[in-house]
């Protein structure tokens, strides 16, 4: 379900994301949005709403400090882990952990966030995650270098991946987090 795309420009990080709520073969679309901000941080996930609903509610966000990814990898991370623990949502099996996949902007940097706790830093300045992200991804590649501003970029990101993807759809969500 879904497609969350993200980019950085000239230090501010950008997220977009569709309104698809997906089960089995029902869709509905949401109101609730995937993208949003809370403190210093912006997100857009995938996964499960229930899972967005506890990091945009519940999860206690420490502030960044020192290097960054090693922060992330770490402080921001174990956060995440007892969020998702306490609320039900992350998953133990054979004494590994499961969370969730999402798009995080800090601090002029954008990760990816994979269900096995991974960060992902993308080399090209821009990410996406979901069942369109494949699609979202070649577009952003190819509107890389004419100029497009952010915004309309991930608006034609989404727009590609909606219409290759029966499980993407509008009203499309894009906001941004300077550094």
């Amino acid at each position: 379900m879904t497609a969350i795309v993200g980019l950085v420009h000239q230090g501010a990080v950008f997220i977009g994301g569709d309104s698809a709520g997906v089960s089995d073969w029902n869709l509905a679309v949401r109101a609730d949005a995937k993208v949003f901000r809370k403190d210093m941080y912006l997100f857009g996930f995938t996964t499960s709403f229930r899972m967005g609903q506890l990091i945009r509610y519940s999860l206690q966000l420490p502030d960044p400090e020192g290097d960054l990814v090693g922060f992330m990898a770490t402080r921001f991370v174990d956060a995440l882990r007892d969020c998702l623990k306490s609320g039900g949502w992350a998953k133990k099996e054979n004494d590994r952990e499961e969370g969730g996949t999402f798009l995080v902007g800090v601090r002029g940097r954008l990760f990816a966030v994979y269900d096995d706790y991974q960060l992902s830093m993308p080399a090209d300045g821009f990410a996406a995650v979901g069942c369109g992200d494949q699609v979202a991804l070649g577009a952003l590649y190819a509107t890389a270098d004419t100029g497009m501003k952010p915004r309309k970029r991930i608006k034609v990101a989404l727009s590609a991946a909606e219409r290759f993807s029966a499980a993407v759809r509008s009203p499309f969500v894009c906001m941004s987090i300077k550094r």
